[in-house]
């Protein structure tokens, strides 16, 4: 049977090994310990593949653990096929709604760079810097300074 570190695992998929530890505390991975090391199965970097790929296209933790369930009902894959066609679809929708607010977005800034474009001339530069808000995923902890 092949078994992979925590280490290996990392580097093959560019993760982190917290990423792993993370996933192991909400039930998404479920290696073997040998003390304080972990052992990872096939099963285990097949569903880390599919964890990634899960959230690569947005899902969340909870609805690709929902996924991953499915498959151990040992019923020929069936629930999880059907659970998984509805839950790309909903999110194939979501993905799509989400591009044509993008693209939206950026014909809006098209438009009032062109409308700029025709009262000051390219190279100009700004008497004064603007500065963009800086931001930060949802739920990140931001320090403040002093």
């Amino acid at each position: 049977m092949t078994m992979f570190t925590i280490g290996q695992l990392a580097k093959e998929f560019g993760v982190t090994a917290r990423a792993l530890r993370f996933y192991e505390d909400k039930g998404l991975l479920q290696p073997t310990r040998d003390g304080l090391n972990r052992t990872y199965s096939a099963r285990d970097r097949a569903r880390l593949s599919l964890i990634l790929r899960g959230k690569r296209v947005g899902f969340s933790l909870i609805e690709i653990k929902s996924m991953l369930d499915l498959y151990d009902l040992k019923d020929g894959q069936r629930a999880q096929l059907i659970a998984s066609r509805d839950m790309f679809t909903r999110q194939l929708e979501v993905l799509t709604r989400q591009r044509e607010d993008i693209d939206e977005a950026m014909g809006e800034l098209r438009t009032s760079l062109a409308w700029i474009a025709e009262r000051v001339p390219a190279d100009a530069v700004a008497p004064v810097e603007i500065r963009a808000p800086r931001t930060h995923a949802p739920g990140a902890r931001v320090r403040k300074a002093g």
